[in-house]
């Protein structure tokens, strides 16, 4: 297990040998580093050639001979070569200089990590040589992650630290401060070229230090289960929050990504169990943003589809609160897709409509019937509890051979769907032993496309043998369970 360091190279002598392209690399990266760079090639390539220019290179056209490290901090081997290999290893063990010899993990003191570079701020990645792609894999999707305004945010909130050093703001306070930074639209105003913009929302930020201030409150959707759905702004907001406020049916993965010391409050609604009043969760809320801390409340699916995030919402603002919304993907959506059901199929489906089966919101069985009849799929969210009361509503309005599906834990490894015509699905739930969280699907797009099919597009996602039933996109990989009819 290697000890991860960075090095200070600037105006230090190190040494490269090697004449291909690899070498140009090692090259390219010390240059950038700050050092006196030698490179030994007796035929060096066309990128070797090109970097001649630098002032801080020289380039020796010639073999590597025993001597060639003297007075090196830093030597890098690209050569290739298995003789020139155990000699340069070698001469740096005698002389006290650190080698990396390529691809030859017994021969190194240090492993070059694949770098991430955004002004001053720098972040490598190393896996001690055991997979230099996998380094080089992880680096291409955190320079997706990190844009290039990471360089002058990192620079900007540099500038922040040493003001407020100089003002001799404790670290305690100093803190919070930078947190309102990392969540405010700074980064998206340099992203988009507006610095003086962002200049005076860091002043603003910086100037309130140590002065009390309300947290904020985000009202963020968990999305259906998997937490490869959530949103790249829930993540961060769930990374930063002081407390989490969460559904019980939230994936514990997800929570898993709220930062150590935030605080995980249950209040989830759960039919057969005493629940927490919204009256009181509303309350929470307020009480933790008005004494500084910044909340998240994390709700299954989208907080605004049947997830009281507009009541909430509303309470938050007459309290003079700061709220942020960060939708989540609906289970309405994402239940069928998971299930290889389209909503809507062009020439059979046009028309989608959502209810819940929750007594406590659910509408009345006149609008239920009425509902049914108008839209060419229904969507029923949390029906378990009153099944057999929503499905012969649905017969006596629409039928009982229209086709219907139901979906439990969707998006999870533990996904089943269960399908049957409408007056039959009822009982087919229970002898499945269906359990909650499910989503009720009914309308012809349920037999749209044949399970063979559904199969067999599981099975070009690599998910596994067996499965009949679609894997949602976005690389979710449950393992779904398709219960006959």
């Amino acid at each position: 297990m290697s000890y991860p360091v960075t090095l200070q190279l600037r105006g230090r002598r190190c040494i490269v040998l090697g004449e291909g392209k690899l070498a140009a690399e090692k090259a390219r990266g010390l240059l950038r580093a700050g050092a006196r760079l030698t490179v030994i090639a007796a035929t060096p390539c066309a990128e070797l050639e090109a970097l001649q220019a630098e002032p801080e290179l020289t380039l020796l056209r010639r073999g590597y001979a025993p001597g060639d490290l003297a007075g090196s901090f830093l030597a890098i081997d690209a050569s290739g070569d298995e003789e020139i290999n155990r000699f340069s290893f070698a001469e740096a063990e005698e002389r006290g200089v650190l080698i990396n010899v390529v691809d030859r993990p017994e021969r190194c003191d240090f492993y070059a990590p694949a770098l991430v570079r955004r002004g001053p701020l720098s972040v490598a990645i190393s896996t001690d040589g055991e997979s230099p792609f996998l380094a080089g894999a992880i680096r291409a999707r955190l320079e997706r992650i990190l844009g290039e305004e990471w360089g002058p945010f990192t620079a900007l909130v540099g500038g922040v630290r040493r003001r407020l050093r100089e003002r001799g703001v404790p670290i305690a306070e100093q803190t919070p401060v930078y947190r309102r930074l990392l969540r405010s639209e700074i980064r998206d105003h340099l992203r988009d070229g507006r610095t003086e913009e962002a200049r005076y929302a860091a002043t603003a930020i910086e100037t309130a230090a140590g002065r009390p201030r309300a947290g904020t409150v985000a009202l963020v959707g968990a999305g259906p289960g998997d937490p490869s759905l959530l949103t790249l702004a829930a993540r961060e907001l769930l990374a930063e929050a002081a407390v989490v406020y969460h559904d019980s049916l939230v994936d514990p993965r997800t929570l898993a990504l709220c930062g150590p010391g935030a605080r995980l409050v249950d209040v989830g609604k759960r039919g057969g169990r005493r629940s927490a009043d919204q009256g009181w969760i509303t309350g929470q809320l307020i009480e933790a943003a008005r004494s500084g801390e910044d909340v998240v409340r994390l709700k299954g699916g989208d907080p605004f589809v049947f997830g009281r995030g507009g009541e909430e919402l509303t309470a938050l603002r007459q309290a003079g609160l700061e709220v942020v919304v960060v939708p989540g993907v609906s289970s309405a959506l994402a239940a069928p897709a998971a299930a290889g059901i389209p909503v809507t199929l062009r020439g059979l489906a046009s028309s989608l409509a959502v209810v819940t089966g929750s007594e406590r919101d659910g509408s009345s069985p006149e609008r239920l019937e009425a509902i049914a009849r108008a839209a060419d799929t229904l969507v029923v969210l949390m029906p378990l509890s009153n099944l057999e009361i929503i499905c012969a509503r649905l017969v006596a309005a629409i039928g009982p051979d229209r086709p219907a599906a139901l979906v439990a834990s969707a998006t999870l490894r533990e996904q089943r769907v269960v399908r049957a015509p409408l007056a039959r699905i009822t009982c087919a739930a229970a002898e499945a032993g269906i359990a909650s969280p499910a989503t009720l699907v009914v309308g012809e797009v349920v037999d749209a496309i044949p399970l063979q099919q559904v199969g067999e597009l599981v099975a070009s996602a690599g998910v596994g043998p067996g499965i009949t039933a679609v894997v949602a996109s976005a690389g979710v990989r449950p393992g779904i369970e398709e219960v006959g009819r």
